[in-house]
């Protein structure tokens, strides 16, 4: 095993135990140092890990380790990360720190158990991003689900057995769903004619899945989708998640919000589009007309909000559409675009929860009616709220704007390259201007409801309620633990905001060698990837498709 896959196998195993140990803890202050201890110790593997990997071969699965479980049913312990993976492993490692150091005050009872949870779930995801066989891939998968249920229902607010609840058969009812879609192309590809053995293997499953028939594909997209699409949320199952975000603790509803929805997101791009790219292509104009829906429908339930917790709750339903939209296009543009808003996402919404989450221990309230005029008396807490409302509003010079702009654009991309090549799909999904335009007004409901929402609060007469902090007491503003969790998010805010390439170029071989498969799936040999950014090079023009037929081969 190299230094390199031994690194990555602490960031899954290293929370794992380190939750164990904060279980037999002698008391709560010690959990709660072990857990932060913990969390900023595994940033260390998770930057060596950065230095060492070569994004010019982004494609290719790096760090890689294999130990075979039962090689008859070609069942393995397998990790490796692509670009793409990797930088959602990167995001899940930075909110580590960031989630333990805001719950220090937040949480009030259990505080041992809160705090195992919350470190194994890190472990969990980290390995959902790193699987390179679908055995690891589902068992964490699937194990995200617990840590975060206990997390709502032990220590969520009002509400929180019914939410919890409601997400539990949501998304395990979904995941049983993917489950079956992922077992029929496991069968199918060890059938004669196929591979003709068992195997699990992620690389080797894509390589043959493209062979089934279109009926097939379409009854294994139905199957995943049915998953994936609970999990972003994707209208109209989409229901769950703003009863969970608003009855969860705020480190669960950034975790929730930075990481979990992501695996909806990911699970469209490892694994519906590359195991059903007939299907996916066939049907890709119906799930855009899906995301665009959620986007209006949601952004307009958040205009009418008081609760803020649950108008960024419904904002993410909104939000992750443009994401849904970009892998819908198909082109290169698109699929950079929802991986950019992957990322994007987790910092600006992360963000929020977080100012929503210190507000409300300090008023005791999310009633956007019962305060107000908060500049007055936290002037950095507003300066931050303003901020991240913002970046989530998509101003330019901030995160949210090339993620949205890129995933927009990917729809007429899709439609002009149709014209101009003279067949449908020659290049992307065909989608076209109607569809930009109505995601776009997505864009304007969000700066709606986003600037009324933090002129509410943060501007105009000061405004508490009476009941939870008496008026001759004046409200402290954030602590320097506070803005060190706020930090990390701000800048990453303005650093992607500013650089998107610094994103876009670490994914161009991955989304390129995505588009190709499609293309080849479809019988479009014709086109070649348009590239939005100068830093799409030739090498990966040239050398992508060699590489993608170079590594199926390696894995027969």
């Amino acid at each position: 095993m190299s230094p390199e896959s031994l690194m990555l196998l602490s960031l899954i195993f290293v929370p794992v135990i380190v939750a164990v140990l904060i279980g037999f803890a002698r008391n709560e202050k010690r959990a709660y140092h072990a857990a932060l201890a913990c969390s900023i110790l595994l940033c260390i593997p998770a930057v060596r890990l950065l230095a060492a990997f070569d994004f010019k071969q982004g494609a290719t699965a790096q760090f890689e380790h294999s130990v075979s479980w039962v090689a008859g049913l070609g069942l393995e312990f397998s990790i490796g990360t692509d670009a793409v993976s990797f930088l959602l492993i990167l995001l899940t490692v930075l909110l580590g720190p960031i989630v333990v150091l805001a719950s220090k005050t937040a949480i009030k009872t259990d505080r041992k158990m809160y705090y195992a949870w919350l470190t194994v779930l890190q472990g969990a995801m980290v390995g959902v991003f790193a699987a390179q066989d679908l055995l690891l891939f589902y068992i964490c998968f699937e194990f995200t689900l617990l840590p975060m249920f206990i997390l709502i229902r032990k220590y969520g607010s009002t509400n929180r057995i019914a939410a919890s609840t409601k997400f539990f058969l949501y998304t395990f009812t979904g995941s049983m769903m993917t489950l079956a879609g992922l077992v029929y192309v496991v069968w199918f590809v060890a059938q004669d004619g196929q591979l003709g053995r068992w195997t699990l293997d992620i690389a080797v499953l894509t390589h043959y899945a493209g062979n089934m028939s279109m009926t097939e594909q379409g009854w294994v997209l139905a199957a995943m989708l049915a998953g994936f699409a609970v999990k972003v949320p994707l209208f109209p199952v989409h229901t769950w998640l703003p009863l969970a975000h608003t009855e969860a603790p705020t480190a669960g509803s950034v975790i929730l919000a930075g990481v979990l929805l992501k695996l909806g997101t990911y699970g469209f791009y490892r694994f519906a589009i590359p195991l059903a790219p007939e299907a996916f292509f066939e049907y890709a104009p119906a799930i855009a007309v899906l995301s665009i829906i959620g986007i209006i429908y949601a952004g307009l339930i958040c205009w009418v909000q008081d609760d803020i917790k649950k108008l960024v709750a419904y904002s993410s339903v909104s939000h992750l559409g443009f994401c849904i939209l970009g892998l819908a296009a198909l082109n290169v543009t698109g699929l950079s675009g929802s991986i950019l808003y992957m990322l994007s996402h987790g910092f600006s919404t992360g963000g929020l929860f977080l100012m929503i989450g210190f507000m409300y221990e300090r008023y005791h309230t999310r009633d956007m009616n019962t305060v107000g005029g908060l500049a007055s008396k936290m002037p950095v807490w507003a300066t931050f709220m303003v901020f991240f409302a913002m970046a989530s509003v998509g101003l330019p010079g901030l995160n949210g704007f090339p993620s949205e702009l890129l995933c927009l654009i990917s729809a007429f991309q899709s439609d002009a390259a149709w014209n101009a090549a003279g067949e449908p799909g020659a290049w992307g999904a065909s989608l076209g201007p109607w569809f930009a335009v109505f995601a776009g007004t997505g864009m304007v409901i969000a700066a709606m409801y986003l600037l009324y929402m933090v002129g509410k609060i943060c501007f105009g007469p000061y405004r508490e309620p009476a009941d939870y902090h008496p008026h001759d007491e004046l409200p402290t503003d954030l602590s320097l633990r506070e803005i060190a969790t706020l930090t990390p998010l701000a800048i990453g805010c303005i650093l992607f905001g500013l650089q998107p390439t610094l994103l876009l170029d670490a994914v161009s071989e991955p989304v390129n060698n995505t588009v190709r498969l499609v293309e080849r799936a479809n019988g479009i040999e014709s086109s070649s990837a348009p590239n939005l950014y100068e830093s799409v090079n030739d090498h990966a023009e040239d050398h992508g498709e060699e590489h993608n037929d170079h590594g199926g081969a390696s894995h027969d």
